[in-house]
């Protein structure tokens, strides 16, 4: 048996809601008749209709105050606002609050069945566009992780091996690309799920805090230690620890803790004591520790040890086919945040987001759609929305050529004129700092290559050093 569409009629004129009734129930649709905003919240609270149809103006009150209920809580339907006294700027007004339209009568019934039909068709588009957006979310998500590229579903596989052992990770990567979510995401998978997940930044606390706050102190062990104080590795005892930045930790400490992780033991400041503790480490970074190794900034032990299998983290601008799924899920994440009903985000503006170059990764995307979120004015998240925090006036897609420097260069030199080789090779090797095998990694082209393109450009790596 077909199920009928609910539609729930407000008005306390007898004889509109009779005719109302009629015309709506011959047209096989399941109508509900109701006088006051009291009566239609009460039934509302029971369960939601498929489309309200609701005169402004009522003896209880006022129809947007229902509106307005209807669109910031869970209710999923259109709303019909009627209004005999209405004119265009109070109809410019209830649909900017939300209403699918606004009707003043006297109207024909084609009209009104126009309208109902259009209003449901949209309410059961709405309907599908959530259901595919959480099935892509399912098959392209872990945790809070959101990536369908191959290289994020290759990480999402790793994070699932990976999180079955105890074994330490190194996660590397530019900033905001989402480190720690990774390193949570192994946590709380693993089988130490139910135990502290802490996070220590090594950049955050001055050195000389660092080492009490890690191991911890007796009383009498330093001028201010008055009383003893438990260390953070030993708070997060039988957990995982998550080292960010880990490239910033002081050799001294580095000393230390590779002693708690080869010893499974540590001793607070000022303490005869050896204390054991179990941990499980899990180390980020943005800096390339083999060759902070090489300077003597880090101990080659400890990167070993820290190091027992690595996950790296593109770039947000080498993965352009997650940034609609990303920005779709930011828009409704801060949407639910802000009360806010944007339904989507314009052609012109995925464009935009396509092209650019994303310094700051995906904790820009999400700064950048949280601000346009709290911006916008219409039912579309539009370029203009975000023009202001990136600061360009009139801005243009024509003016986005930087990102095609951050592309794969056979892919960048389809898209572009020919002769913009030198151009390319040359911000490589400054992004690169002049080291030719980077440059061509990067480049996605092979280092001989890169040499045979420099020489015939009479480009040097050594001008870029």
């Amino acid at each position: 048996m077909e199920l009928k569409e609910r539609i729930l009629i407000v008005d306390d004129n007898r004889e509109t809601l009779s005719e109302m009734y009629r015309l709506l129930a011959d047209n096989k649709y399941d109508v509900l008749c109701l006088p006051t905003l009291k009566d239609a919240q009460q039934l509302l609270a029971k369960g939601p209709c498929d489309l309200l149809i609701l005169k402004e103006v009522l003896p209880d009150g006022s129809g947007l105050d229902l509106l307005h209920q209807v669109r910031e809580g869970e209710w999923q339907m259109e709303v019909i606002l009627i209004n005999p006294h209405g004119n265009t700027s109070s109809a410019v007004k209830a649909i900017k609050e939300g209403a699918f339209d606004y009707l003043i009568p006297p109207i024909p019934k084609e009209k009104i069945l126009l309208v109902v039909k259009s209003s449901l068709e949209h309410r059961q588009l709405l309907a599908e566009r959530d259901y595919f957006h959480t099935q892509l979310l399912r098959q392209y998500s872990y945790d809070n992780i959101i990536g369908k590229s191959l290289p994020m579903q290759g990480i999402f596989e790793l994070i699932d091996k990976v999180s079955r052992t105890n074994a330490s990770v190194l996660i590397s990567g530019e900033s905001g690309t989402g480190k720690e979510l990774v390193a949570k995401a192994i946590h709380y998978h693993s089988l130490r799920r139910d135990k502290r997940f802490l996070t220590i930044n090594c950049s955050a606390i001055p050195e000389e805090l660092l080492e009490s706050e890690l191991f911890g102190y007796e009383k009498g062990a330093f001028t201010d230690a008055t009383k003893p104080k438990k260390g953070l590795l030993l708070e997060a005892h039988q957990g995982t620890v998550f080292f960010d930045e880990i490239g910033e930790l002081p050799l001294n400490l580095q000393v230390k803790l590779l002693r708690v992780l080869q010893e499974r033991e540590l001793k607070p400041l000022g303490s005869a004591r050896t204390l054991k503790v179990d941990l499980r480490v899990i180390s980020a970074t943005n800096k390339d520790l083999e060759e902070e190794v090489k300077k003597g900034h880090f101990r080659e032990d400890l990167y070993y040890r820290i190091d027992v299998l690595t996950i790296h983290l593109p770039p947000l601008r080498q993965r352009p086919e997650d940034i609609p799924l990303l920005a779709d899920f930011f828009l409704r994440r801060y949407c639910r945040e802000t009360g806010k009903r944007i339904k989507g985000i314009s052609p012109e503006l995925i464009q935009f987001l396509l092209n650019y170059p994303w310094p700051g990764n995906v904790r820009e995307l999400e700064n950048m759609i949280e601000k346009g979120v709290i911006l916008a004015e219409g039912e579309t998240l539009r370029l203009k929305d975000l023009s202001y925090q990136i600061g360009w006036e009139g801005i243009s897609l024509n003016h986005l050529d930087e990102a095609l420097f951050l592309r794969p260069y056979n892919e960048a030199r389809k898209i572009t004129l020919n002769n913009f080789s030198s151009e390319y090779i040359k911000r490589a090797l400054i992004r690169h700092k002049g080291n030719v095998t980077r440059a061509a990694q990067a480049s996605g082209i092979k280092r001989q290559s890169l040499h045979n393109i420099m020489k015939r450009l009479r480009i040097k790596a050594s001008d870029y050093k």
